[in-house]
């Protein structure tokens, strides 16, 4: 299993299928976004809220995405969330890194508001914004109490 960790805590590898990452169709849309299965119930349905009431992920450029074995943008030591399968970005580039509101007031409530209920932080809150990224900040027994709490179907 993997010894590597994302700065969130969870198992992360170059090998996708070690840390049991796959690909999940998101309600509403035809994309598909990799992610952990673990988180995938959090992150996707994340992610089909974000387009049912934010703004549509699946038109135009394809810049959505999850899991990516990598480095936190500028750092050289610290393995990014997306290298674990527990981080996405969304309209990566209607939400460019460091640019900060891109989204209306409103929507931006609105993405602090799906963090939350998805148990993730969001990008946008950041010192060095990053609008586009959501990303788990649960550990496992939470996950698992979250997807519960919401009842989110765990066979996605």
């Amino acid at each position: 299993m993997a010894t590597l960790k994302s700065y969130n805590g969870w198992p992360a590898s170059k090998e996708a299928a070690e840390i049991g990452i796959k690909s999940y169709k998101v309600p509403g849309t035809d994309l598909k976004i990799r992610c952990a299965e673990k988180v995938a119930p959090l992150l996707i349905g994340l992610a089909a809220e974000f387009h049912e009431t934010i703004e549509p992920i699946d038109k135009g450029t394809l810049d959505d995405w999850g899991y990516a074995f990598r480095m936190v943008r500028g750092s050289t030591d610290k393995l990014s969330n997306h290298s674990s399968g527990t981080a996405i970005d969304l309209n990566a580039t209607k939400h460019p890194l460091t640019y900060r509101d891109t989204f209306s007031p409103e929507d931006t409530i609105k993405c602090k508001a799906l963090a939350a209920k998805y148990g993730c932080k969001w990008g946008g809150d950041w010192k060095r914004a990053d609008e586009m990224h959501f990303e788990i900040n649960l550990n496992p027994k939470q996950v698992i109490e979250r997807i519960t709490a919401l009842g989110l179907d765990t066979a996605k």
